[in-house]
């Protein structure tokens, strides 16, 4: 029998790999703009932080949604993401 494969994402914090439900995705749309996506399951373009604000603050600092997206990101982007990790993080 053959064992399913958990898929791993990359923090874009910290840069480790972790499975894909213990991160938390941060979703790019046409429409809504910069997201978080709870689900995981929303369509667009997606990026994975670890849900610590540790984390969050890193991606932040080293430009991590930026690269992730290749595009520049408002600082209240930001700011509204962060009180979205504050209400679902640890």
């Amino acid at each position: 029998m053959s064992t399913k494969k958990v898929p791993l994402r990359q923090c874009i914090g910290c840069g480790e790999m972790k499975s894909k439900k213990e991160m938390i995705r941060i979703l790019k749309t046409e429409t809504e703009g910069i997201v978080l996506d709870a689900t995981g399951r929303k369509n667009g373009r997606g990026a994975y932080v670890c849900p610590d604000m540790t984390c969050f603050q890193k991606a932040v600092k080293s430009k991590g949604l930026e690269r992730a997206f290749k595009m520049s990101v408002p600082r209240e982007v930001y700011e509204s993401l962060e009180k979205e990790m504050e209400r679902i993080g640890k």
